[in-house]
Formats: structure tokens, C-alpha cells, sequence
């Protein structure tokens, strides 16, 4: 480990004033809401461009807000339920593993136990959001009844195991790379901490590198939850074909239709998740000042 970077990871650990898991919460939940809303026709886009029915069957340009209802009722509690999560493990976790050198790793640790729980909250309005955005579905409550009446309660966590295997790993790289980048930064300028503005750039690229590497996992897990048991959805619109599990579904794509399929949407993903990691980022870290002022 060089100087710079073990001077960076020893600020990591310098004392200061620590945000409440309210603050956390709070936090985390004007900047999930505000991500969804803003960049949503991106990720229609995205999620158009990775179905087996293709884009143009999918829906092409055409309403791009489909599913936007779905979205918000899970984006607030979702990543209120990740920062808090990712905070409370990070302060333990450094607490056990004190060491500078293991900073990486608490970081790992933290946003993985996140990704895990807020995945409980996240992966039924995702299974809303992504059949309505593929025009399998016109209404919020359409796609729910079929979900419930075709495949059950569980039908609302279908990718759900898809959902934590790519969530994890992007995480093990965003968050450990978005850290080390505001240590490196506010080291290198002789601050505490980075401001909210500089905070998002951080949060941008390491959102964008994390996205494009981990676009293979987002086919799958969008495959599987566009996929469903019913030959047709609402309206008579065909549904996707059946997928079943990640290993399979992989071995799928790949024999049907190539290695380039795995990559499907990787520009709007990368662009959405490096726009959204800016805004999502350094809101966040926003608001943790402003209501760490008020208390």
C-alpha cells in the first residue's frame, strides 16, 4: 500500500461527528426518490433493450414512464433500508476491524449486508415496474393481480436471488471505489471530509465502472423477472418466454443468442447509473449535512 493510500484509509477512521440511522434513513430516502424520478425513462430504456421481445415489441420510445408508480411506492423505503443498513454495519464493522488496511473491506461487507436487505423491499415493485415497463402490463394493479392469481405471494420476489448476485458484486465495487475516491481527494486537499458536489462526481464514476461490469447480471435478473408462467399479459400483449434460475438463464442467453446479448442496454445502464450515482450520492451526502446542522 503506497502513502497516499495509506494516509487516505487512516482519515477514513479519524473521529467525527457521526449521522444518526434517522439521518441515515432520511437521507437515503429523498435520494433514492429523487434518482428514480429524474433518470426513469433511462432505465425503461434499459430494461426494453435486455427483454427477449426486443425494443421496438417492448415498447420502443413509447411511454417511457410506465411502471414510474411502482418505482416510487419502493424507492424510498429501499434505499432507506440500504443506508441505514449500510451505515449501521459500517460503524460496527470498523469497530472489529479498526485496522485502516481493512477499510475496503468493512466497505465490502457494509454495502453487500445493504444490497441483502433492501432487496426485501426493492425486488417485488422491481417485478411491477419492469412487466409494465415491457408493455406486458398497462395498469399498477393489473400487474399485481396477475402476479398474485398466476404465480402467488412468492411470484412478487421472482429474481429476487438474481437481484442480490448483481447487486452485491456492483456494490463491491462502487462503494469501496466511491469511499476510497473521497478519502484520496479530501486527503489530497487537506480536508476532513469532500463536499456534497465533489462527493457526486465520486459517486458518478464509480457508478458508471460498477455498472458497465456488472451489466451481464442485469440481463439475467431482468430476463427472470420479466418472465412469467402465463402464456399472455393484459390486454393479450405476448409475455416474455420462460426463464428459470441464474445459471440457466445464463447458459440460455448465451446459446440463443450470443455473448453480445449479455451486454443489452450496458450504454443507458452506464449513463443512468453514472448520472444517478451523482445525484443519488451527493444528495445524500447533502442532506446528511443539512440535518446533521439541525440537531
Amino acid at each position: 500500500m503506497s502513502d497516499l493510500s495509506s494516509s487516505a484509509s487512516t482519515l477514513a477512521v479519524v473521529p467525527t461527528k457521526q449521522a444518526t440511522l434517522l439521518q441515515c434513513m432520511l437521507a437515503g430516502a429523498m435520494a433514492g426518490t429523487a434518482v428514480d424520478t429524474a433518470l426513469f425513462p433511462l432505465d425503461t430504456l434499459k430494461t426494453r433493450l435486455q427483454s427477449k421481445a426486443g425494443f421496438a415489441a417492448s415498447g420502443g420510445f413509447r411511454g417511457v414512464y410506465s411502471g414510474l408508480t411502482s418505482a416510487v411506492i419502493g424507492s424510498a423505503p429501499g434505499a432507506s433500508m440500504f443506508f441505514v443498513t449500510y451505515e449501521g454495519l459500517k460503524k460496527t464493522l470498523s469497530t472489529v476491524l479498526p485496522d485502516p488496511q481493512h477499510a475496503p473491506m468493512v466497505h465490502m461487507m457494509s454495502a453487500s449486508g445493504g444490497e441483502i436487505a433492501a432487496c426485501f423491499v426493492r425486488v417485488p415493485t422491481e417485478v411491477i415496474k419492469q412487466r409494465m415497463q415491457t408493455k406486458q402490463f398497462t395498469t399498477t394493479s393489473a400487474a399485481v393481480k396477475s402476479v398474485i392469481h398466476n404465480e402467488g405471494i412468492l411470484g412478487f420476489y421472482r429474481g429476487y436471488f438474481s437481484t442480490v448476485a448483481r447487486e452485491i458484486p456492483f456494490t463491491c465495487i462502487q462503494f469501496p471505489l466511491y469511499e476510497y475516491m473521497k478519502k484520496t481527494y479530501a486527503f489530497a486537499t487537506h480536508r476532513p471530509v469532500v463536499d456534497p458536489w465533489e462527493a457526486a462526481i465520486c459517486g458518478s464514476i464509480a457508478g458508471g465502472i460498477a455498472a458497465a461490469i456488472t451489466t451481464p447480471l442485469d440481463v439475467i435478473k431482468t430476463r427472470l423477472m420479466l418472465s412469467q408462467r402465463s402464456p399472455v399479459g393484459a390486454g393479450g400483449a405476448p409475455s416474455s418466454a420462460y426463464y428459470s434460475g441464474i445459471t440457466s438463464t445464463f447458459k440460455r442467453i448465451l446459446a440463443e443468442e450470443g455473448p453480445r446479448a449479455l451486454f443489452s442496454g450496458v450504454g443507458p445502464r452506464v449513463m443512468w447509473i453514472s448520472i444517478g450515482g451523482s445525484i443519488f450520492l451527493g444528495v445524500y451526502e447533502k442532506v446528511k449535512v443539512i440535518v446533521s446542522k439541525d440537531n
